[in-house]
């Protein structure tokens, strides 16, 4: 077969043609980032997420030579922040800090306007903070077996509070109590901040609350730890027993902070984020930051997250289903 040069030119003609879309995807990534990046907290300023959020931003802007903007959309049990993240361009400008509630929501909205999987692209774990059980003084609960008897004794009187229905420290306390077999109504408020008031005051029996919020109480003796829900003790409390060491097994539960962009974000710049995240949480600064909250620094490669991801969704929605929780 004779090859003609009008062909050759043809076929370079065709091969810029098909490269010149790329060229300038080619660049942003890049040139990524090149100017300021949001990062959506779907909570209150000032709950354990957002502090999370506010420990790494520093870090991670100056690393990337821009300003890691935080932007707090609470409401609906995260899911108003997790919407405006799977509806933004994919190009690493927008981005979602969330907790193991994004892993909760698929069981318990009987609709929402995303897919937790499809819609999102895992960076990587930030941290996992323990969960802490916690009761006021007056309600002379001393242990954890303490809490069980009184439980035991009077079937359905006890209640817990919770930072929303369906949120992590509701699922923590619901995966406690069908693993101990008790029963107890779950009183849900807005955040942590008004669940830690109304244990004080007495108003409700116990809660399972991020260390950081009480950490403050607990040492003014205001509350008192009978566990952590956590599979290991905390450093920030290492003298207080677990769920399962106290004699509830099957109770663990691993409440984390991580990560996420909008899917098809491009990979160089997946990864990207993803170094430059695991440098920040390796940093000093950080990690002494995070001693304080009780959180300790986690990190898994993006597809790794993103599998543990789906395996989390699937594990909480048994838990989900024992706790006979409606769909909202």
């Amino acid at each position: 077969m004779t090859w003609h040069p009008w062909a050759t030119a043809a076929l370079l003609a065709a091969c810029t043609t098909l490269q010149a879309p790329l060229a300038p995807l080619a660049h942003a990534e890049a040139a990524y980032p090149s100017k300021p990046i949001r990062v959506i907290v779907p909570f209150a300023a000032g709950s354990t997420t957002d502090i999370i959020a506010r420990a790494i931003s520093d870090k991670m802007g100056a690393s990337l030579g821009q300003t890691l903007v935080i932007d707090n959309r609470g409401g609906a049990s995260g899911t108003i922040g997790q919407q405006a993240v799977a509806s933004a361009p994919a190009d690493g400008y927008t981005l979602l800090l969330h907790s193991s509630s994004h892993t909760v929501s698929p069981s318990t909205f009987a609709k929402l306007p995303f897919d937790t999987v499809a819609d999102f692209a895992g960076i990587s774990p930030i941290a996992t903070l323990p969960n802490v059980l916690v009761v006021a003084p007056a309600k002379n609960f001393r242990t954890l077996a303490d809490l069980l008897a009184a439980a035991r004794a009077r079937p359905g009187t006890l209640n817990f509070a919770s930072a929303g229905q369906g949120s992590a420290t509701h699922l923590n306390a619901e995966k406690f109590k069908h693993a101990a077999n008790i029963e107890a109504t779950n009183i849900p408020f807005k955040g942590s901040a008004e669940a830690v008031t109304e244990v004080i005051a007495g108003r409700v029996d116990y809660y399972f609350s991020p260390i950081a919020p009480v950490i403050g109480q607990i040492k003014e003796g205001q509350l008192v730890p009978l566990a952590v829900g956590s599979p290991r003790r905390s450093a920030t409390l290492p003298a207080v027993p677990t769920t399962a060491e106290a004699g509830v097994p099957g109770s663990e539960f691993n409440f984390w902070i991580g990560l996420l962009a909008p899917a098809k974000t491009p990979r160089p710049v997946i990864e990207r984020l993803h170094d430059e995240l695991a440098k920040a949480l390796a940093s000093p600064e950080v990690q002494e930051r995070f001693a304080k909250l009780g959180a300790e620094p986690w990190t898994l490669a993006p597809a790794q997250f993103d599998a543990y991801i789906k395996d989390e969704i699937a594990a909480n929605a048994v838990v989900v289903k024992a706790a006979g929780l409606a769909a909202q």
